[in-house]
């Protein structure tokens, strides 16, 4: 289960995100705070995994938070929710952390696939046992960090990833290994080899989509 602090000094919007959040399976909400000074209250008392960070806040700048948070050492991820489009301000949410910038307004499964992919790698990396550089590199990769760039399998190309990848991302839902093939131009089987990989390396996020009958159906979002 993960523990979901939402920040937003707007009563109604923070509900709204309330309810978006409470609609899905193994995420819950233990806290919401209007202000900077709240937030940090609540980190305090309900130890979250993940904070839905408002960057205008009444009293202080969301990433002040953010930076109040590191320097008392809370141990939990923030998710940034803003109406700031400002270049700068995405890169310093970077920079301090952030597992992902979501632009207001936002519907339900806009924010549902966003929650998804950090359940992703959040599971994925809590099992994760590194013993050799490999290791190191998966962890690199799925922490959302740039610093390492798996090599591709043989028989893969770099310009056919970069493809799908751009499928991935350009998609705000998830997608079968059939529909990245129509999107990208390629067969099924191979799109599914650069899935695949995509979600080895801790880049793509995997859901399950189950049907009335047969094997559930893998389903592909862009995880970085």
């Amino acid at each position: 289960m993960t523990d979901v602090l939402v920040v937003d000094d707007d009563f109604m919007v923070a509900r709204i995100h309330r309810g978006f959040v409470e609609r899905l399976d193994g995420f819950r909400v233990v806290g919401a705070a209007s202000t900077g000074e709240e937030a940090i209250a609540c980190v305090d008392r309900h130890r979250p995994d993940l904070v839905l960070l408002d960057l205008y806040l009444p009293d202080m700048f969301g990433l002040d938070v953010v930076t109040r948070l590191r320097a008392a050492r809370y141990d939990c991820d923030v998710l940034v929710i803003s109406a700031a489009r400002e270049v700068e301000t995405v890169r310093r949410a970077v920079r301090y952390g952030a597992v992902n910038y979501l632009l207001k307004p936002f519907g339900f499964d806009e924010l549902r696939t966003r929650l998804e992919q950090y359940a992703a790698r959040r599971n994925s990396l809590r099992a994760t046992v590194v013993s050799d550089q490999a290791d190191v590199d998966r962890v690199l990769s799925r922490s959302g960090s740039h610093s390492a760039t798996p090599t591709l399998p043989r028989g893969l190309s770099a310009e056919t990833a970069e493809l799908v990848e751009r499928a991935l991302r350009q998609h705000s839902a998830t997608l079968s290994a059939a529909e990245c093939a129509n999107a990208v131009g390629i067969s099924r089987v191979s799109a599914r080899r650069y899935l695949e990989h995509f979600a080895d390396t801790g880049r793509a996020a995997v859901s399950l989509r189950y049907g009335s009958a047969g094997r559930p159906e893998r389903r592909y979002s862009w995880a970085s």
